[in-house]
C-alpha cells in the first residue's frame, strides 16, 4: 500500500501535468466576477494598481502640516493660517514659518515638507483660547525632522504595479485592497465541474421516505457538497447510482462527458457489488488504489480518458461518512485546489497543532490513524486533547461532536495519556 504522504505527492504530481499539458491554465476559460462575489475565486489576469497610493502627501497623525524653510527648533513660533481635513484639503500657498492644523489622512500642502504632532506642541495649552477662523501661533515643544508624519504619494503602492499575481486565492483582504482602488470587478478562471455521486441500493436521497429497514439515507454526498462549497468550482450531482454494473458504467460515462472531477463515495472496495474500480479501468485507469491511512484505506485515484479530449481526474472515497471526510480533506480539496489555478502558495495548508493527550488511546501499527477528538486549551495557552472511545469509521454521532482529528503516525503503536500529539483543527472552525 502506498503512503498517505506519497499518495498525496502522486496526486500533486498528476495535477502539475494535468494543468501544463492535459488542461493548461493559459487555456482556460475566464470570466468576471463581481468584486463582493470573488472571495475564494482564483485571479486569472494579473490587477494593477491604477493609481499611485498615497494618491498625494498624506498626514500620518494629527498636528500641524509645516512649510519648507521654516525653523523647527525647540522653541521656533509657527504661525497657523489655515487647516486641512480629510477630504477637504488647504487651499492657498504658505511661506517659512507658516503652517496649517492638518488631520490624519488629510492632504499634506504642496509647500509643506513636514507634519508635527499636536503633542510637541503648545496647542493643549493654547487649544481653549485660540479662535481657529484666524490666524494663531504655535511653539514647538521639541526639534522636528523635516518629512516627518507624512506618507509620501506612492510610497506603498505606485500607480500601473502589479497588487496581486495570477493565481491569488482572494480572501478578504484582498478584497479590502481591491476596494480600495477601487476595483469593483476582476478576471477569474472559470469554475471547474465537479460531479458527485453515490452507489449503494441501500441508499435513499433525503426527503425520501425509507420504506425498508435495509435503507439508509445518503448522507455522503451533503457531506461532499458542503465541503467543496468554499471552493470555486461548480458541483453536478448525478444522484444515487445502484449496485449494477451496466448502471454504474452508464452514470460514469455520462458523468466524465460533462465534468473535470468526478468523486464518488462508496463501491471502490472489493465486495460482490463494488463495480466503480470496474468502471474506471473500462473507461480509463487507475493510478493508486488502497493508501495506508484509517479510516479510508480503499481510496482510488485515477482517471476517466475513453473518447474524450481531455481526462476526467477520478477520487474514488469509502462509503462511511468518516471516510469521506477525511479523504476529501486530505486528498481531494488540495487537488482541487490546485486544478483550479491556485498558485503553490495560495493552495491552503492543513493546520496542525502540538496537544497533549487526555487519556490512552489504542492504535494498531501499519496505518496512519486519523482518530476523533476534542481540542481544547487551557488558561497558560497550551492545547490538550480528548480522544472519543470507538473510532469506527460509521460512528456519525461522535464525527459531529469532534472539533479536530488526532493523527498517528503510521508505525506508531497505543499511546499512552499525557503524550504530545499531533492534532488536526477541523477547518470550518477557523476559516
Amino acid at each position: 500500500m502506498i503512503t498517505m504522504e506519497e499518495l498525496q505527492s502522486a496526486i500533486k504530481q498528476r495535477v502539475d501535468s494535468y494543468n501544463n499539458n492535459d488542461f493548461p491554465l493559459k487555456n482556460r476559460a475566464i470570466s468576471t466576477c463581481d468584486l463582493l462575489e470573488s472571495r475564494n475565486q482564483i485571479l486569472a489576469q494579473e490587477v494593477a494598481s491604477p493609481f499611485d497610493v498615497p494618491r498625494q502627501n498624506v498626514s500620518a497623525m494629527d498636528g500641524y502640516a509645516i512649510a519648507q524653510g521654516s525653523a523647527l527648533a525647540t522653541d521656533s513660533v509657527i504661525e497657523i493660517i489655515g487647516e486641512s481635513q480629510a477630504g477637504s484639503a488647504y487651499i492657498g500657498n504658505l511661506t517659512a514659518g507658516q503652517g496649517v492644523r492638518i488631520f490624519t489622512g488629510a492632504v499634506v500642502p504642496d509647500d509643506c515638507d513636514t507634519v508635527i504632532m499636536q503633542e510637541n506642541t503648545n496647542f493643549a495649552e493654547i487649544r481653549d483660547t485660540i479662535d481657529k477662523s484666524q490666524p494663531y501661533t504655535i511653539t514647538l515643544k521639541q526639534t522636528a525632522q523635516i518629512d516627518s508624519n507624512i506618507r509620501k504619494q506612492g510610497e506603498e503602492i505606485e500607480s500601473g504595479e502589479a497588487v496581486l499575481p495570477i493565481g491569488k486565492r482572494l480572501n478578504p483582504t484582498d478584497i479590502s485592497l481591491l476596494a480600495n482602488l477601487g476595483i469593483s470587478q476582476v478576471r477569474v478562471f472559470q469554475p471547474l465541474t465537479v460531479g458527485v455521486l453515490a452507489t449503494g441500493d441501500e441508499l435513499v436521497t433525503i426527503g425520501d421516505e425509507l420504506t425498508s429497514l435495509a435503507q439508509i439515507y445518503n448522507s455522503n454526498t451533503p457531506t461532499l457538497k458542503s465541503l467543496l462549497a468554499n471552493l470555486p468550482v461548480s458541483v453536478r450531482d448525478y444522484g444515487i447510482i445502484p449496485d449494477n454494473l451496466e448502471q454504474t458504467m452508464a452514470a460514469v460515462d455520462k458523468a466524465m462527458q460533462d465534468c473535470d472531477v468526478l468523486i464518488s463515495t462508496a463501491g471502490v472496495s472489493v465486495g460482490d457489488y463494488d463495480f466503480l474500480t470496474t468502471v474506471i479501468e473500462n473507461l480509463g485507469q487507475i493510478n493508486h488504489y488502497k493508501v495506508a491511512m484509517k479510516p479510508g484505506k480503499p481510496f482510488v485515484f485515477g482517471e476517466l480518458n475513453k473518447n474524450i479530449d481531455k481526462p476526467v481526474l477520478y477520487f474514488g472515497l469509502p462509503g462511511n461518512p468518516l471516510s469521506t471526510v477525511v479523504g476529501a480533506l486530505q486528498f481531494v480539496i488540495p487537488a482541487l485546489w490546485q486544478m483550479s489555478g491556485a498558485s503553490a502558495i495560495e493552495q491552503p495548508i492543513p493546520l496542525t497543532v502540538k496537544a497533549t493527550l487526555s487519556n490512552d488511546v489504542r492504535k494498531s501499527a501499519g496505518r496512519k490513524d486519523f482518530q476523533r477528538g476534542f481540542l481544547s486549551q487551557n488558561t497558560a495557552g497550551s492545547y490538550q486533547v480528548e480522544c472519543f472511545s470507538g473510532q469506527q469509521s460509521h460512528r456519525i454521532k461522535q464525527l459531529s461532536r469532534a472539533n479536530c482529528f488526532v493523527v498517528l503516525d503510521k508505525d506508531s503503536g497505543d499511546v499512552s495519556a499525557n503524550r504530545e500529539v499531533t492534532v488536526q483543527p477541523f477547518p470550518w472552525l477557523y476559516t
